[in-house]
């Protein structure tokens, strides 16, 4: 019996206690306090306002509400936003 590739990957991560996150391109936010937010691995901006702003996380889309945001570094896997940060929303 041969197994999945899938299944083999995730054997594998398991002998190397890797998180699975890593593996699976999901998005990781990081929030300090309420006035600044480092995500990486996201895969791109949807909507940017000074009130709202939508990432794409790959999974889910990541929705900040607040004011005076600001989109202060972009790069192709990271983004950091400052401003008041009232919320944040995980949508599926």
């Amino acid at each position: 019996m041969t197994k999945k590739l899938s299944q083999v990957g995730q054997d594998a991560l398991e002998r190397l206690e890797l998180p699975v996150n890593l593996a699976k391109g999901v998005a990781r936010i990081e929030l300090l306090g309420n006035r600044e937010v480092y995500m990486d691995r996201h895969c791109g901006v949807l909507a940017y306002t000074t009130e709202n702003i939508d990432v794409n996380g790959g999974t889910v889309v990541v929705r900040f509400y607040g004011r005076e945001l600001r989109l202060l570094v972009m790069t192709g896997q990271e983004l950091r936003i400052t401003g008041v940060i009232e919320r944040i929303e995980l949508v599926e």
